[in-house]
């Protein structure tokens, strides 16, 4: 057997670190920025999880279109893609997978339960996690340092979600004074609804039901449905993901309850665009509190056009998010003027987002939680086959029909 020096094998481990670090998918001194995607992208939520995934991508595009990160020379952005299939302990080693792949920071992720393993590997790696879409207050109670969420959290969905209803119930001559509520199970419609009834009963609006059906295998709302209209309410109130949230409406649709209005809130469904047109007339009319892309923006105009050109489908108002979301990380890198991950996250604490994609009340600023300080929820509602923004009046696209039959 031929004998190998010492030096010679100190001098080859060299070489083939220099070549391991040289060729590497992810981030590295001089070379490309990786920014890590976690979202269903197979599974029962893939076609929105596709979507985010495209939105983060054309955003990445966008940033190397206009000359990459300036204080970092120029750098451009790389996009690593993991597909969490929907569940959390595979969203987690997704994340854990990126992250060794030279991820500076990552985005999404959709699901609660998903967000909450990755925020936790996240905080163990520190590298910053910019939530796009996941609603669980507890995310943000753990009092991690690297984890932010643009969009409104749990309890100010339902509390702003009531605010709103009550409001625009009232603005119309036909105040609500009875509601039951249809929620999926879990995290993310437990959270929704408890807020959203502690805020409505404050108010003098009694929640006279709470129906809740699983997250998986739900096929027919009739059952739901029909419990929650058992006590004759003025409105009901929905909140879950897009299929069981269409299956909600078509079952409303079907029994025609005595109601006063179906109202969304949190709901994957009820403002998303093919919302429309798969419900039919199911859908007509429909109401739904929710954070939502800013349909009067010029910027998320040309953003939206440009996205449907390029992948053959709306963006909708989570795949802006998502691309929001990969701003924000690009706006820090610049900002830091270093790829490190420990200056990055800092730099998006200290963040200010003028303009905002969203129909925001301000510029995105997080608290020290995590939690965007000026993150809003709105009023849509399905009009003729569009979702048209109907409250408050500084989004409005179109004036509300309420009672909304």
């Amino acid at each position: 057997m031929k004998k190998v020096s010492l030096a010679a094998v100190l001098a080859a481990g060299t070489v083939a670190l220099a070549a391991c670090g040289s060729g590497s998918s992810g981030s590295g001194s001089d070379g490309d920025i990786m920014i890590g995607s976690v979202h269903p992208l197979t599974g029962a939520l893939a076609g929105v999880g596709a979507l985010m995934n495209d939105g983060a991508k054309l955003a990445v595009e966008d940033v190397n279109a206009d000359g990459g990160i300036e204080s970092l020379d120029g750098r451009k952005l790389t996009l690593g893609e993991g597909d969490s299939k929907g569940a959390a302990d595979t969203g987690q080693s997704e994340a854990q997978r990126l992250i060794s792949d030279g991820a500076v920071a990552l985005v999404g992720t959709y699901q609660s339960d998903v967000t909450a393993n990755v925020s936790a590997v996240a905080e163990r790696s520190r590298v910053p996690l910019v939530i796009d879409v996941a609603v669980d207050d507890s995310i943000l109670e753990q009092g991690y340092k690297n984890t932010f969420r643009i969009q409104p959290d749990a309890t100010s969905m339902g509390a702003d979600g009531a605010d709103d209803l009550i409001a625009l119930a009232e603005a119309n001559g036909k105040p609500v004074k009875t509601v039951s509520y249809i929620h999926i199970e879990g995290a993310f419609g437990q959270s929704v609804f408890d807020a959203f009834k502690e805020q409505a009963e404050s108010q003098g609006v009694q929640v006279l039901k709470e129906v809740t059906y699983p997250g998986t295998n739900f096929t027919d709302a009739t059952t739901q449905v029909r419990e929650a209209a058992a006590g004759n309410p003025d409105v009901i109130v929905a909140t879950g993901y897009y299929p069981d949230q269409l299956l909600v409406a078509q079952a409303v649709k079907a029994l025609d309850p005595d109601i006063d209005a179906l109202y969304g809130v949190a709901n994957g469904a009820f403002d998303d665009g093919s919302f429309p047109n798969d419900a039919g007339a199911a859908g007509e009319n429909v109401l739904s509190a929710n954070y939502h892309y800013g349909a009067t923006n010029d910027e998320v105009a040309d953003i939206r056009k440009r996205f449907e050109a390029e992948f053959g489908r709306p963006m909708e108002t989570a795949s802006v998010l998502s691309y929001q979301a990969v701003m924000v990380i690009a706006q820090a890198l610049e900002e830091a003027g270093s790829d490190d991950p420990e200056d990055v996250r800092d730099a998006i604490a200290e963040i200010e987002v003028e303009d905002p994609l969203l129909a925001f009340d301000g510029p995105i600023t997080f608290d020290e939680t995590g939690q965007n300080e000026n993150a809003t929820v709105i009023v849509m509602q399905t009009k003729k086959g569009k979702v048209e923004q109907v409250f408050p009046d500084e989004f409005t696209t179109s004036e509300p029909v309420y009672p909304a039959k």
